[in-house]
């Protein structure tokens, strides 16, 4: 009998200890700088995800930005070389090369610089747990860009004091060693109509407003990205094609690539890559932008 209890008592507390490690979660994982250049925040692990190949271009293929490419690069090479640098909001038209910029200009300043700078992308749906990431990034002796793409906010979404707090610092102030990066289509980060709204229904309309948008303000550099131009387009056409020598006379590739913006009613270097991509496929070339 006394052996029938203890096998009792024995499962049910097996039972209790496995419903209190649900209730805890997934155990912190081990984060290995070492493992790459590029990192995934996974915040229920607090766990770093090493990104392998990053999904990039090269710099020089990057067209019709110069002038914010610029601005960005000596930005980041300030940054890297442990002088005073700004948080960076590249906002503007879609397509523009906004994501591949940043990607871009970290890689190249990376490999130019040799120092240890390592990029952590950040999920818009994860920015509430910013401070958690900057708690674990303050200790490590590396450079990092905290980069969220495609950052927006919509209606009662209180995420965005989350991401205001990490940029001020609160008391204990940004870590020195780290720096944000985001990207948006949106200049505000806020939709014109969701600040009509607040501007219509509160008590204070100006406060209201302005206690949104001034998330945008905590970015010390603006910069803008506008839809280019047919030359531009080209151009871009022109530097994929020969950096990934598709062989197609000039003038033919640009009457199809002018086609292919006209089906999709707009030019961009995004739409320019999809022409690539399709190019190169029916022309049965391997290309690869890592």
């Amino acid at each position: 009998m006394t052996e029938e209890i203890n096998t009792a008592l024995l499962i049910e507390l097996k039972r209790l200890a496995d419903a209190v490690e649900r209730l805890a979660g997934p155990a912190s994982a081990l984060n290995d700088w070492d493992a790459a250049d590029c990192f995934v925040w996974m915040p229920l692990r607090q766990h770093l995800q090493p990104v392998k190949r990053p999904n990039r271009v090269e710099l020089k293929l990057i067209r019709g930005v110069d002038h914010v490419r610029d601005i960005l690069q000596e930005n980041t090479v300030r940054f890297a070389d442990g002088y005073a640098a700004n948080n960076v909001l590249l906002w503007g038209a879609r397509g523009m090369g906004k994501s591949s910029l940043v990607k871009a200009v970290h890689e190249d300043v990376r490999r130019e610089s040799g120092i240890s700078l390592k990029l952590v992308e950040v999920h818009r749906e994860d920015i509430a747990s910013l401070p958690n990431l900057l708690d674990l990034l303050k200790d490590t002796p590396h450079r990092v860009i905290v980069f969220c793409d495609d950052l927006s906010f919509d209606h009662d979404d209180t995420a965005y004091k989350s991401l205001k707090a990490a940029l001020d610092g609160g008391v204990e102030g940004r870590p020195d060693n780290v720096l944000f990066y985001a990207t948006s289509n949106r200049r505000h980060l806020l939709p014109r109509h969701m600040m009509e709204n607040e501007q219509s229904t509160a008590i204070n309309p100006s406060e209201a407003v302005e206690e949104k948008v001034s998330l945008s303000d905590r970015f010390g550099l603006w910069l803008g990205f506008h839809k280019c131009s047919q030359e531009d387009y080209l151009g871009m056409i022109d530097g994929y094609a020969d950096h990934f020598k598709l062989g197609l006379d000039r003038e033919k590739m640009h009457a199809e690539a002018l086609e292919w913006a006209t089906t999709r009613g707009a030019r961009s270097g995004r739409v320019a890559w999809q022409y690539i991509q399709d190019l190169a496929g029916r022309m049965r070339v391997h290309i690869d932008r890592a």
